[in-house]
């Protein structure tokens, strides 16, 4: 094999990663995927397609090594292959934000647009979460929050809300955060909380921005 040859096929095995996140429905399913590990026919449903296609979407995943599957009874769990595949998703939308206009005004246009955390920020936020000054909740499914979540915040899932809102102090300022910024849950929390008269906002930030900030999650799960 030349030289020539050698590049080609270093080239060649790079590009599968690109083949592999070429379809958003795809890159839908590693967003998912980031938050914990699923079943094939929860990711359908998440993702708002059928079982079929999730598997064949997942089955190209697979074979460019970004996920990884196991099974348990009767259904198949999907898993990502390792933290540096949601690292992959946050990069390629972060990319796509600063490059696109396109993708700008669709998000301008599908809701208000998210605080986008610093370094600095970020540290500013856990400081106050941690001495009580504010109120961070994972608005995210209850088993999503126990893989992982942002330090000190507590799972008030979206579809819980409305009826826990006494859980929350009026005095205080509360902060949502869902999947990331392209989740809605956040954006609903938000307008539920300020219906009801609550000092509210929300953060771009999910785990896997916080993951890819290079800072701790935390985990009900025992190791």
């Amino acid at each position: 094999m030349n030289n020539r040859q050698t590049k080609d096929l270093l080239y060649e095995q790079v590009a599968r990663i690109g083949k592999a996140v070429s379809s958003p429905k795809r890159l839908e399913l590693l967003e998912i995927l980031s938050q914990k590990e699923k079943t094939v026919e929860t990711l359908a449903t998440e993702a708002d397609i059928n079982v079929k296609l999730a598997s064949a979407h997942l089955k190209a995943l697979k074979a460019a090594r970004l996920v990884q599957s196991r099974r348990e009874g009767k259904y198949i769990i999907y898993r990502l292959s390792s933290d540096d595949v949601s690292h992959l998703w946050v990069t390629l939308r972060m990319v796509a934000e600063e490059h696109l206009i396109e993708l700008s005004s669709a998000l301008a246009q599908m809701f208000s647009e998210p605080e986008r955390l610093t370094a600095e920020s970020r540290a500013v936020l856990i400081d106050r979460v941690r001495e009580g000054d504010i109120v961070l909740i994972d608005v995210r499914p209850e088993s999503e929050y126990q893989t992982r979540h942002l330090p000190y915040a507590r799972s008030m899932p979206l579809h819980e809300l409305e009826r826990r809102l006494a859980e929350l102090p009026s005095d205080r300022e509360i902060i949502a955060y869902c999947r990331g910024p392209f989740c809605l849950w956040a954006e609903e929390a938000k307008k539920l909380l300020a219906l009801h008269g609550f000092s509210v906002r929300k953060i771009a930030d999910g785990v896997p921005e916080w993951l890819a900030a290079g800072l701790p999650v935390e985990s009900t799960i025992k190791a």
